[in-house]
């Protein structure tokens, strides 16, 4: 494990703000380049929105934020550092995912194909072999797509071998569906609900209505994800993903100071100098400051607006948030007793809404409306790892979204959870009865366990197709480098946004290396003349 010290006065290569596991990618890369790292953690445990712990009865470990990690298990980032090597274990549910409807219809999708494809067919003729032919492409594409998505932008290495991988005419209707409604893209390629269902669901783990453009890609990812490397989780817990990171970071010298919130990223001369502190003790930094924080936190709060310009400034004041959530987790006395067969062996199961009750739910929220119907994401934590909890009971959760700046109370949230638990209880009759106990976060909560969930936002900005690349988190280079030299931003504010994969870590550790490399000063004077361009300094 990473040796955790007493704060006091320190030198080092880099300081990492925000031990969630971006930052600690970025601070494994950098500790293999053989940098002096310090990541400095706000909370009292490293990990971010991925961690576990016992807050509903003793013997049950629940997930406190993020639960399963598809693009994690496929991810070349997290890949590349060899975790299993320090400890994780990914286990897998029976069945990766289920959409139950009102009426206790089921979809499912299983990692294996001929399920799946039989289990469309049952909902429509021919919406099998529809299903086997969005595989084939992904089977295609798979690596050149993750390497372009998960990459540096721009992707210059992943997009060449994703076109030819493609041919023209494939990139062109490929192109087409980046920027579709998954609505949409669903009823160009099936007849059915039941793929329908399994899209527009998956499409909704983001702040994308189904109609909304831009959802599809959402959609048909998480759905290619699910059905070729399935909803994994690691083995005791979402925290043995962080154990590992922290482990490794550890035996390379990697340093962690937990309860220790950074008050100030210290800029002088237009570059990042190192931190200070809560308690006022200064970090410097000989080479960079790398920040796993939202953005508004971290331009706001960290840095301050006067040593940025106006027009980037500007363009912060648009950045715009994800919506807001309330998560309940339960201890369950047996498994949940879905009267759907084949919701019982899913990792995950959507549910409280069908194909057209999802378009209503995500209209009330771009009104600014709580949902009288939500959709509902449920983990069964037990059926996938049966480490979770004592034989023959279940750990589980659900979260659902809700709007923003409405004030949840403690009693909003609570009315909210029992309005989910009713949701389960219409497809699982007898579910209250198992109930052991339950503990309930509202966006409040959220935020006090991860100050990074500004509001319960849990993907740092919203996902929608007018703040991803170049957009995020503002009009720009769509890359881990700001306005601010030698400073970079490392969390999911950043290109390409939320979710486990590890993505905006490594990209701000690959942006650190470059600018302190042999070509380091080139780097950074392209780098600054790019951001002039895009946000002219000010007028005296």
């Amino acid at each position: 494990m990473a040796e955790v010290v007493q704060v006091s006065d320190t030198v080092v290569d880099a300081v990492v703000v925000g031990a969630g596991h971006n930052g600690l990618v970025a601070a494994n890369i950098l500790a293999d380049a053989g940098w002096d790292v310090l990541v400095c953690e706000a909370s009292e445990a490293p990990g971010g929105a991925v961690r576990s712990a016992e807050v509903t009865a003793p013997g049950f470990v629940n997930d406190l934020f993020s639960a399963f990690y598809p693009l994690g298990a496929a991810s070349p980032v997290l890949r590349e550092l060899d975790l299993e090597h320090h400890g994780l274990r990914w286990r897998h549910a029976p069945a990766v995912l289920a959409h139950v409807t009102p009426d206790d219809r089921c979809a499912v999708l299983s990692r294996d194909l001929d399920t799946t494809a039989a289990g469309l067919d049952a909902w429509a003729p021919g919406d099998g072999d529809a299903w086997r032919a969005l595989v084939a492409q992904w089977q295609r594409i798979r690596e050149p797509l993750l390497d372009t998505v998960l990459r540096p932008f721009p992707p210059l290495r992943g997009t060449p071998r994703l076109l030819r991988a493609l041919g023209t005419a494939e990139a062109l209707r490929f192109a087409r569906m980046l920027v579709q409604p998954v609505t949409t893209f669903g009823r160009e390629h099936f007849t059915g609900d039941g793929a329908g269902l399994l899209l527009a669901g998956n499409a909704l783990h983001t702040d994308v209505g189904p109609d909304a453009p831009g959802s599809a890609v959402f959609g048909w990812l998480l759905a290619m994800l699910g059905q070729d490397v399935g909803f994994p989780v690691p083995q005791g817990g979402a925290g043995r993903l962080t154990d590992a990171l922290v482990t490794r970071f550890g035996g390379r010298g990697g340093r962690i100071d937990v309860g220790r919130p950074v008050s100030r990223v210290l800029v002088a001369g237009g570059r990042a100098l190192g931190v200070r502190d809560g308690d006022g003790v200064a970090v410097r930094a000989r080479r960079a400051v790398l920040a796993d924080v939202a953005a508004p936190v971290l331009y706001r709060d960290l840095v301050g607006e006067e040593h940025l310009p106006g027009r980037f400034v500007d363009d912060l004041r648009r950045f715009e948030w994800d919506l807001a959530t309330v998560k309940v987790d339960w201890a369950l006395d047996a498994p949940v007793p879905w009267t759907a067969p084949g919701a019982r062996d899913a990792g995950t199961v959507h549910l409280g809404v069908g194909l057209d009750g999802l378009r209503g739910y995500a209209a009330d929220l771009s009104a600014g409306r709580v949902p009288r119907e939500p959709f509902v994401l449920f983990g069964q934590m037990t059926t996938t790892d049966p480490t979770r909890s004592p034989t023959g009971t279940e750990s589980a959760w659900a979260y659902t979204h809700v709007p923003r700046d409405l004030g949840w109370t403690a009693d909003d949230a609570r009315r909210h959870a029992d309005l989910v638990e009713a949701l389960v209880e219409r497809n699982a009759p007898g579910f209250a009865g198992l109930v052991r106990a339950r503990s309930i976060a509202g966006p409040a909560d959220l935020q006090a366990r991860n100050p990074s969930l500004v509001d319960g936002a849990i993907n740092a900005g919203t996902a929608a197709i007018h703040q991803q690349l170049v957009f995020r988190p503002v009009p720009g280079t769509g890359r881990a480098d700001t306005p601010v030299d030698r400073l970079f931003l490392a969390g999911a504010s950043a290109h390409p946004g939320g979710a486990v994969h590890g993505a905006p870590g490594a990209n701000a550790a690959r942006a650190a290396l470059a600018a302190s490399g042999a070509a380091g000063p080139l780097y950074r004077a392209a780098v600054r003349a790019v951001h002039r361009r895009i946000h002219p300094p000010d007028q005296p």
